[in-house]
């Protein structure tokens, strides 16, 4: 049957090209794109795709045997540069691109950049597909309020095609549906309450971990179907997991199918490469000017929330988006107006793009990925914020990292370096973060940039783990991190999953997961995360001894936790720890333990406080005695020890 076209319908009102047009428009999924119809006054499928300098569009695909002559859309007539047409022989499933004459007079084959399935890689074709799913995660919905920030939040974060492989195909990735029944469960048992995943959206270049998009209403084709990717998301939050999605705002590649140069001018990205172009990922700037791009992204962000059930945004690369000298030389790039090199319209772009998803979806959470100074990144846009609700502390990351990779002996001279994050630790609404960027292109793998040998290396990543999950903020942990994936990653390989036959994998495995149950389980660790109160450095007295004592706090003022951490290998007999209360006292968590490869240095029963009485003398030489608590407790080397008071004690009936 010979394909026609019909030009007797169009998913856009008047009031559609007005807000497109203004930049207002967030639901451009609903209205760009192919759409399968099933009217009784029409049948078909119906294609729409903006490119206003185009001076011819045709649409070509399976339904016309790749005829790029064949079928020619039509231009709206009212200014919007809008192109649509309903193919009348078109079906579901069938692969399509549109064949765009340049207003240069170069001929562009491109991808529907609205496409909701792309064609499995390396092929570059759109997808004619519909999305309807019958969502069985209502429970969760229901429940999932306003993101607080008294509640826990631990995140393990997943790069899908290289958390596993096929069984009998290392080559082979899992599909959406096989992650659910293997990683859902996984990350369950492990005690994380969310899941972080990194891009979905399809990617030409696999090796570019999905940070290189094409498709931004698309997920990959490489794990299965759209629905399935639902299926997984749905199988999480039945779990109770949250599930967050890496989105990338920040750049997209030059693949000629994608959005570079789309009608012969450039459309989505700056005409002026020293705004336009990003030189160390050979990647091109959005126009985030220019009002219909501004319409594409917040779309896209909101698509993934609405169609989705996305729980929040992990937004990448924000600081590349903020300054326009990034990452650039002198004379490489343009100023504002005002001679500064801020990027005004990103900066709009962003402030917008958080009050358009917290109005629509109140209940997500958008995270930077800042990695500057740039103040209140994670505050309303009303108080001047950039309206995120998160930041990562990529401070604290660098901090952490380098004063661990030290030998034990130097670590005296860098006792700041765990301690400076408390100056600076309220001004944002942090996450502490070990993320993927930190495991790749010769970082080592974290425990590998552990010093000392196979015991010590695990002792040490235990204790950073440890000072991580009983420091203010929510964590992220990326995948393999939990075990000591020993090798780098490498994301064309599954984890090392084997390394859990071997003692010291296994015990920091149990280490991380018991982390994460007192993280959730004890108020102290999570209900003032974001205040003051929250966190209270004990004794700081012993640096030489590379020591540090701290308190985590809740609500009550009876609910709180003493954590002891050695950060050097010697082990102190009869350590004195300053504690709040007459109450005994328990050591309800030590890395040391063997049941994590520790040495079983442990300090058992009930640890019963010394009271001393000290005298005070305040400036006008007026005198207090107050009592002073104590504890006496062994303290192994490199370790973590958490202490939490018994607030009664009962006596047994004689």
């Amino acid at each position: 049957m010979e394909s026609t076209l019909k030009y007797d319908y169009s998913k856009f009102t008047d009031y559609d090209i007005h807000l497109f047009r203004e930049g207002k428009h967030f639901k451009l999924w609903e209205k760009f794109g192919a759409f399968v119809l099933d009217e009784p006054a029409h049948s078909g499928v119906y294609f729409a795709v903006w490119a206003p300098n185009a001076k011819t569009v045709h649409i070509s695909g399976t339904f016309n045997n790749w005829d790029k002559q064949q079928l020619i859309l039509k231009v709206r007539d009212d200014g919007s540069g809008i192109w649509e047409g309903v193919v009348t022989t078109a079906l579901p499933g069938d692969l399509y691109k549109f064949i765009i004459l340049g207003a240069n007079n170069e001929i562009y084959e491109k991808a529907d950049p609205y496409a909701r399935r792309s064609e499995p890689a390396p092929g570059t074709a759109s997808v004619i597909w519909d999305n309807s799913y019958t969502w069985n995660d209502n429970v969760w919905m229901v429940k999932r309020k306003p993101f607080g920030f008294n509640k826990p939040m631990s995140t393990y974060e997943v790069h899908l095609g290289s958390w596993g492989r096929q069984p009998d195909n290392p080559e082979g990735f899992l599909s959406y549906r096989e992650l659910a029944e293997t990683l859902v469960p996984y990350v369950k048992e492990m005690g994380f309450t969310h899941v972080e995943l990194m891009p979905v959206s399809e990617h030409p270049f696999y090796g570019s971990w999905g940070y290189q998009t094409t498709g931004y209403f698309a997920p990959t084709s490489r794990y299965g179907t759209p629905q399935d990717l639902m299926y997984l998301i749905e199988c999480f939050h039945k779990e109770h997991i949250g599930v967050l999605l890496d989105w990338v705002p920040s750049h997209f590649p030059d693949d000629g199918h994608g959005l570079i140069f789309f009608d012969g001018t450039h459309l989505y990205e700056h005409e002026d490469k020293r705004k336009g172009f990003h030189p160390d990922w050979n990647s091109y700037i959005f126009n985030y000017g220019r009002f219909e791009v501004k319409s594409f992204l917040i779309s896209s962000a909101l698509y993934w929330l609405e169609c989705f059930h996305i729980d929040g945004l992990r937004v990448d690369a924000v600081a590349s988006m903020l300054y326009l000298d990034y990452s650039r030389k002198e004379g490489e790039w343009l100023p504002n107006i005002y001679g500064g090199n801020e990027n005004l319209e990103a900066i709009q772009f962003l402030k917008e793009l958080n009050e358009r998803l917290y109005t629509e979806i109140p209940s997500t959470l958008t995270i930077a990925e800042e990695s500057t100074s740039w103040p209140k990144v994670s505050k309303p846009t009303y108080d001047g914020g950039l309206g995120f609700g998160m930041k990562w502390m990529m401070g604290w990351m660098h901090d952490t990292l380098n004063y661990f990779k030290e030998e034990p002996f130097y670590r005296k001279y860098h006792q700041d370096k765990l301690t400076f994050s408390m100056w600076y630790a309220f001004s944002e609404n942090f996450v502490l973060s070990l993320s993927h960027d930190e495991v790749v292109h010769g970082k080592s793998s974290l425990i590998n940039k552990m010093p000392g040998d196979e015991w010590f290396k695990f002792a040490n990543l235990r204790l950073m783990y440890g000072y991580m999950f009983t420091h203010s903020f929510p964590k992220l942990i990326f995948m393999g991190g939990e075990f000591g994936q020993t090798k780098e990653w490498n994301h064309d390989q599954s984890l090392d999953w084997h390394l859990l036959e071997h003692t010291p994998h296994k015990g920091l495995q149990q280490f991380v997961k018991d982390l994460n149950h007192l993280y959730t389980g004890e108020k102290s660790m999570h209900e003032n995360d974001y205040n003051q109160e929250g966190f209270e450095w004990i004794d700081l007295n012993h640096r030489d001894d590379c020591i540090l004592v701290w308190k985590r706090q809740g609500k009550n003022a009876n609910d709180h936790l003493v954590i002891v951490g050695n950060f050097d290998q010697q082990t102190h007999i009869d350590f004195t720890v300053p504690v709040f209360q007459r109450n005994h006292y328990v050591e309800l968590l030590s890395s040391d333990a063997e049941k994590y490869y520790g040495s079983g240095l442990l300090n058992t029963g009930l640890l019963k406080p010394d009271t001393n009485e000290e005298t005070i003398t305040d400036e006008d030489g007026n005198t207090t005695t107050v009592k002073k608590h104590s504890l006496k407790i062994t303290i192994p080397p490199l370790s973590l020890i958490v202490l939490k008071p018994v607030l009664k004690l009962r006596r047994s009936k004689p």
